[in-house]
């Protein structure tokens, strides 16, 4: 499970594509080790359901973590049962499944790639296609082999078959093709889709691509210092917290942000064509500073961002 650990939190920091292909690879790392250690094929009437489960059931959970590992899946849902004004209330829901599709989007890399990498080394696919209970299938993977071979399909992964050893090397041998040509046609797939919706994407940008460049690399640095900031400001709390317990006097004065600040900053990000503000900690600091204009610039703002804009409010842009 320590190679779980280690995808996931690549997956959580990587924001390029390089960042993808480093998920990619430890997914497809992970896969092989869960492979050769965990899966043995039963070659009987279990056999269908246990290659399907190994196939997608960690596939399933590869996608909810990464639901769970998104800033943005719980800047879209915190507080949205009591928040009148939420992204997802009030009429919203349009806008609130294109976020949703759009976290989905980058959800789906490590699952998507176990799914290719389990299909190209076959062990899975083989195992529960020789369970399934089909007649057509079984008569087109035993065309030209002897009768046992229908008769005897989900023993052929384990050597068990009453067929010949060379028999039964030609039926596996049919059955890895297939999982390693819909393998294929997956990653073919999915880097088809990717290139079309990162043009298209693009295309409708509304900043230049140094501004975006630079728009990258400030969220980046945001997130950044707003952890290591956030984690000292806490820790000074905390102490001066204890202190005044354990010494029995006055706490010394010290300011932290209200809930209004935070939740104003907390929010997704609502690009503007009016204004170029780079996150909701920079609007925020630059509207209601003391020497700021409270009404600089209007609250709601235009809700739904360009796409390639879709993910620059927690540093970790896909595009």
């Amino acid at each position: 499970m320590d190679k779980f650990g280690t995808v996931f939190s690549v997956f959580q920091k990587q924001q390029t594509s390089l960042g993808f292909g480093l998920v990619a690879l430890l997914t497809a790392g992970g896969e092989q080790i869960f492979s050769a250690v965990v899966f043995k094929c039963p070659c009987s009437s279990w056999s269908f359901a246990y290659g399907s489960v190994f196939l997608l059931v960690p596939a399933l959970v590869l996608l909810m973590l990464g639901y769970m590992l998104s800033d943005r899946t719980w800047k879209l849902f915190t507080g949205v049962c009591i928040d009148d004004n939420s992204v997802c209330r009030k009429g919203k829901l349009c806008a609130c499944f294109k976020v949703f599709a759009l976290i989905s989007v980058k959800a789906m890399v490590a699952p998507i790639s176990w799914i290719a990498v389990a299909l190209l080394n076959g062990s899975y696919f083989e195992c529960a296609m020789t369970g399934l209970n089909s007649t057509l299938y079984t008569a087109a993977v035993c065309e030209g082999k002897p009768r046992a071979c229908e008769e005897e399909l989900q023993r052929v992964p384990c050597g068990k078959s009453s067929m010949s050893s060379s028999d039964s090397q030609d039926v596996l041998l049919i059955i890895k093709a297939q999982s390693q040509t819909l393998g294929w046609v997956v990653i073919a797939s999915i880097m088809v889709s990717g290139l079309v919706l990162t043009c298209m994407a693009r295309c409708r940008s509304p900043v230049s691509y140094l501004q975006l460049r630079f728009w990258r690399a400030y969220t980046q640095s945001e997130n950044d210092l707003f952890e290591k900031m956030s984690s000292e400001h806490a820790r000074k709390l905390a102490e001066r917290n204890l202190t005044s317990f354990f010494q029995l006097r006055q706490p010394a004065p010290m300011e932290t942000p209200d809930a209004k600040a935070w939740k104003k900053i907390s929010s997704l990000y609502k690009f503007g064509n009016t204004d170029h503000y780079y996150s909701n900690l920079h609007k925020y600091v630059e509207t209601h500073s003391d020497h700021a204009r409270l009404s600089v610039k209007s609250e709601e703002g235009d809700f739904v961002n360009p796409s390639v804009l879709a993910f620059v409010d927690d540093g970790k842009s896909v595009f």
